[in-house]
């Protein structure tokens, strides 16, 4: 008898405690449906104030199929995603959200081209038109920007929808970053990757965790995480203001010999204005890389599990 190849779905969950029970039904439909294949879905609590947990365990208590990480504290979505795949124990690992809007049909050809060989099978959202300009105008210029200033390259609409085969997962565990961009990451590994687009499904109830801060900082993350080009750029703004001033300066001296007083007080304060806040921003981007760097070095775990069925202990 061939023994089942072993899938482990993570699912990142803050305060899902409605949609939980619709994605694990979906999960163990769609599975039903791909006999030579075992599941392993892993719940991953990430500091939730609602009764997601005591969802997800009563989930536990009636399936063999459904396990679960309790964070200690809100963590993050791409440290929740991490913990579940350190934590899985599948001959490949699934990533997706916990909303539906991950389509649980698309797990077959996922599992497909996996089989063909491909060591990583991610997923390209296609543009959807329900969402406002605001939102899809932000998501395009999100990865223009990140792909300008970053040495990792990301299609547009790259999803954290995606499927890793176990060595790449291996590979991911030894990552002991404390702001992981797992879709960064995922890149930068290389194997053998192969994309699928989708159409994204409508969120099952809730609203979405990420307000335009969140993707601001999201942003500034991926691109600090894998390129020192900001640096660089502020290098060359200073050398670039520098020669700028020195073409003032035979204007300064023409004033000063000719007895004519340096008018425009106003114009000389807006300069200053914009030099201070030009500045600041160039001080600001030394110091993300100097604050990443000094919680990196403390080495913290990254994050804290509080309770969980898991009877395997993780793998180092």
């Amino acid at each position: 008898m061939i023994e089942k190849k072993l899938i482990s779905v993570v699912i990142p969950a803050y305060n899902e405690a409605e949609n939980i029970p619709i994605i694990a039904r979906a999960l163990e439909d769609t599975f039903a449906t791909l006999p030579d294949y075992g599941l392993e879905i892993i719940f991953v609590a990430d500091g939730c104030t609602d009764n997601s947990i005591t969802v997800i365990e009563n989930l536990s208590q009636h399936s063999e199929h459904i396990f679960f990480l309790e964070f200690s504290r809100n963590f993050g979505h791409q440290l929740a995603v991490k913990a579940g795949m350190d934590y899985s124990r599948g001959d490949a690992v699934i990533c997706m959200d916990g909303d539906m809007q991950h389509p649980p049909s698309l797990i077959p050809e996922l599992i497909r081209k996996w089989e063909e060989g491909y060591e990583v099978v991610y997923t390209i959202r296609k543009e959807d038109k329900r969402l406002p300009f605001k939102k899809r105008f932000t998501s395009r210029i999100f990865y223009k920007v990140l792909n300008k200033l970053s040495s990792v390259q990301l299609e547009a609409g790259a999803a954290d929808y995606r499927l890793l085969d176990r060595s790449v997962v291996d590979v991911m565990k030894q990552f002991h970053e404390n702001e992981p961009f797992l879709r960064g990451l995922v890149k930068w590994v290389g194997y053998r990757q192969f994309a699928i687009s989708y159409n994204p499904a409508e969120r099952h109830s809730g609203q979405s965790k990420y307000s335009l801060k969140k993707m601001l900082r999201f942003a500034l993350q991926g691109v600090t995480s894998f390129s020192t080009k900001p640096l660089y750029m502020v290098v060359y703004l200073g050398f670039l203001f520098s020669g700028l001033s020195v073409l003032y300066l035979p204007y300064v001296v023409y004033a000063f010999l000719s007895g004519h007083e340096v008018s425009g007080w106003a114009s000389l304060i807006m300069t200053i204005v914009f030099f201070g806040g030009l500045q600041l921003i160039m001080l600001g981007i030394i110091g993300i890389y100097i604050g990443k760097m000094f919680t990196q070095v403390k080495v913290r775990p990254n994050y804290i599990v509080r309770s969980t069925n898991i009877n395997t202990p993780k793998k180092p």
